[in-house]
C-alpha cells in the first residue's frame, strides 16, 4: 500500500512538474528584462551610436546643421533621461548592448 501512495505521489509530482514547464514554453512572458526607460535609452544609445558611425572623426561644429541638431538631441536626452536617472551598470549594460551590425546610411 505505502508503495502503491509513493507511485502516485512520484506521477503527480512529474505530472506537475512536465506542466509547469509546457506552459513556461507555450505562453510567452513578453518580459524582455529591461524597464521602459532602458528601453528607451537602449534606443538612444542605437541611435547615437549610428549618428558617430556616420562621422566618426567630425566635431559637432564641422557637421551639417541637421546632423548637428539631432546628434546634439540625442545627446542631451541620453544625459537627462538615461546617465543622471539608471544606476552605472544599467548605463554600461545598455551602452555595451549597442547595436553595432550597422551600416552606413541606415
Amino acid at each position: 500500500m505505502a508503495s502503491i501512495l509513493i507511485l502516485c505521489v512520484i506521477v503527480g509530482f512529474a505530472v506537475i512538474l512536465i506542466g509547469s514547464i509546457s506552459f513556461q514554453y507555450l505562453i510567452p512572458s513578453g518580459d524582455s528584462g529591461m524597464t521602459p526607460q532602458e528601453i528607451k535609452c537602449q534606443y538612444l544609445a542605437n541611435e547615437g551610436y549610428k549618428m558617430h558611425l556616420l562621422y566618426p572623426e567630425s566635431e559637432p561644429d564641422d557637421l551639417p546643421e541637421s546632423d548637428r541638431d539631432r546628434l546634439l538631441k540625442l545627446d542631451e536626452q541620453w544625459m537627462n533621461e538615461c546617465v543622471s536617472v539608471l544606476p552605472a551598470e544599467k548605463i554600461f549594460s545598455i551602452v555595451n548592448n549597442v547595436d553595432r551590425d550597422v551600416k552606413y546610411g541606415e
